[in-house]
This record gives C-alpha cells, sequence and structure tokens, in this order.
C-alpha cells in the first residue's frame, strides 16, 4: 500500500488572514494544525565549525560551537529578512501588501542562501507574503542539502487531499514550508503605499519617526511594534520553538518588524533597546538553541570566506 505525506496547518484565508480566529494557539495542540508525516532524518545532519571567523555583524558571538543531533536539545535557528521589494525601491510603506522582489531582492536571497548553504535546515517558517516567500524558497537553491521546499496547504480538506505526496523517496528531498499571517510585516494602516519622504513631509518628521520607531504608537488604523511582536511572539513560541526543542534546525524567512520582536524574545531586549534594532534586507542571522537558552551567531560568511559552518552527512 502506497503511504501518503499528510500535512496540517492553521488554515488561512484572504492574505494569510486565520479563517478560524477562534482556533486553539497552544503548543500542545500544535498536532491539529501540523501533522506532518516527512521523514526528515535530522540525525544523519551534523553542524560543524571549522574555523572562528564570521561577519562583523552588530549580533555577533565569535565563540566556536558545534551541533550534534546525538542530542535532541541543540539546533540551528537561521532568522532572514526579505529581499528587496519592489515598494522598498521605491521607499514606500509596505506593511502587509503584498509586494515581491526586485532583481536586487531576488539577488539578496541567492547571496544569502550561498551564505547558509552549510547550515541544514529541516523546516521552513515564512509569513504570508510573497516577498518573504520568494526569499525562502531561492535561499534553498543554494543549499548544499539539495532538499526541496514544498509549501504545505491546508486551507481546506480539498487542498489537503490534492497536495498529497506518495513518495517515501520524494518526501525524504523535501523541506516543510509553514506559511503564516503572524509572521507577516507590521500593519502599517493608512501610511501603506505611501511615500515615506512625502509622509514626513506632509505630517512632520516627529510624527512620523514616531509611528515608525516608537514600540507602543501605532500609525492611524495601524499596528505598533508593540502590536505586531504580540502575534508574531506568540505563533514563534506556539509553533516555532517547539520544533527547535525536538532538535529540528528552522529558517524563520519574514519582515523587519516581525523579526525585530523574535529577537526582542530571543536576546531579552528592552522596548527601547529593540526600537534601535535595524535589519538589512537578505542578510541571514544564526542562532544557536540550547536547553532553553539562545545564543547568538551573527551573520554565517558562508563558505567561500575563512569561517566556515560545513553541513556533513555522518
Amino acid at each position: 500500500m502506497m503511504a501518503a505525506a499528510t500535512f496540517k496547518c492553521q488554515s488561512t484565508g484572504l492574505h494569510g488572514l486565520p479563517v478560524d480566529a477562534s482556533a486553539p494557539r497552544s503548543s500542545t495542540n500544535f498536532g491539529r494544525f501540523f501533522s506532518m508525516r516527512f521523514a526528515c532524518n535530522t540525525r544523519c545532519n551534523k553542524l560543524r565549525h571549522v574555523h572562528a571567523s564570521i561577519s562583523h555583524a552588530s549580533l555577533v558571538d565569535p565563540t566556536p560551537f558545534s551541533i550534534s543531533h546525538d542530542s535532541s536539545t541543540e539546533s540551528a535557528l537561521i532568522l532572514i529578512r526579505h529581499g528587496e521589494s519592489f515598494w522598498n525601491e521605491k521607499n514606500l510603506f509596505t506593511g502587509c501588501c503584498d509586494v515581491p522582489l526586485t532583481v536586487r531582492g531576488v539577488e539578496e536571497a541567492i547571496e544569502a542562501g550561498k551564505r547558509i548553504s552549510h547550515i541544514p535546515v529541516d523546516m521552513i517558517f515564512t509569513s504570508a507574503l510573497i516577498r518573504a516567500q520568494m526569499t525562502a524558497m531561492l535561499v534553498m537553491t543554494q543549499h548544499l542539502q539539495k532538499k526541496i521546499p514544498i509549501i504545505i496547504h491546508n486551507e481546506s480538506e480539498q487542498s489537503t487531499t490534492w497536495t498529497q505526496v506518495y513518495s517515501e523517496e520524494t518526501t525524504k528531498q523535501s523541506i516543510p514550508v509553514i506559511t503564516a499571517w503572524e509572521l507577516n510585516e507590521r500593519m502599517y494602516g493608512e501610511l501603506q503605499g505611501l511615500n515615506k519622504q512625502e509622509t514626513a513631509e506632509r505630517y512632520g518628521k516627529e510624527k512620523v519617526h514616531k509611528w515608525r520607531r516608537s514600540f507602543d504608537i501605532p500609525p492611524p488604523k495601524g499596528e505598533s511594534l508593540e502590536m505586531c511582536s504580540q502575534r508574531a511572539v506568540a505563533y514563534f513560541k506556539d509553533f516555532v520553538e517547539p520544533q527547535l526543542k525536538s532538535g529540528k534546525n528552522v529558517m524563520v524567512a519574514a519582515h523587519g518588524n516581525s523579526l525585530r520582536s523574535i529577537i526582542m524574545y530571543l536576546e531579552r531586549l528592552t522596548s527601547q533597546e529593540v526600537i534601535s534594532l535595524e535589519l538589512s534586507t537578505g542578510v541571514p542571522l544564526l542562532y544557536i538553541y540550547t536547553e532553553g537558552k539562545y545564543t547568538s551567531r551573527g551573520s554565517p560568511v558562508g563558505p567561500t570566506e575563512d569561517g566556515v559552518y560545513a553541513y556533513t552527512q555522518v
């Protein structure tokens, strides 16, 4: 009998917004949303540190490290902001508008893929927006695992049935990609689509600066960073963190504000510290999860540099 690889995750509607907002959020109910018979042989992957040299990113911790899957409590977490979008290029407030990558954004994603190509990835989480999903897919084109990322569709019973995979060998060579609206960019309300410079001239630089950079002041009909943080961190705790605890290596491709929120949680930053945190487009950040703690390893420089995080199969 031929077995099917099935995936179940949180149902989403237009622009990735949840169909059933009353659905349980606890990590103990994760299986209700995402039950996966997917052959991820993580114990065959080992991340070893060849040389203790990485880029001079602001979050760099130069201490040598290694990941061994002899222990299920140690795993890698890669965070990456999407590559440049068309509205980034035009200096427009993007927020939850679904805008694709520019040519430069595509190049940034490919370069990011080269930089993490030696770090094992077992699962991918992205926002529901195309620029984050494009980034995740392009990153994986460069990976030495040569596994194919597959977006999981569970919008309906039919979509779940129609997207089942019936080859065990194919599932072994695939990586599940979970999309979630909770990882979307901060919703900028009435600023979305407006030019940032023109908006500052219209409303005043000080007011627009508060909308953009304060922690708890939202723009008109939009979200503050605090509001974005509440949904992004809750999702991370409920769905991403359990995978890290189980020993899986996870990549999260998302947005400036949703990732700032997650980093605030990982590094226990204050509301004042997080508002000064800047994340460049298409630059991956690496964290090591060990026994409930996250250690920042900065931004991997890739296999062509002196510092190499070498992926090997043992």
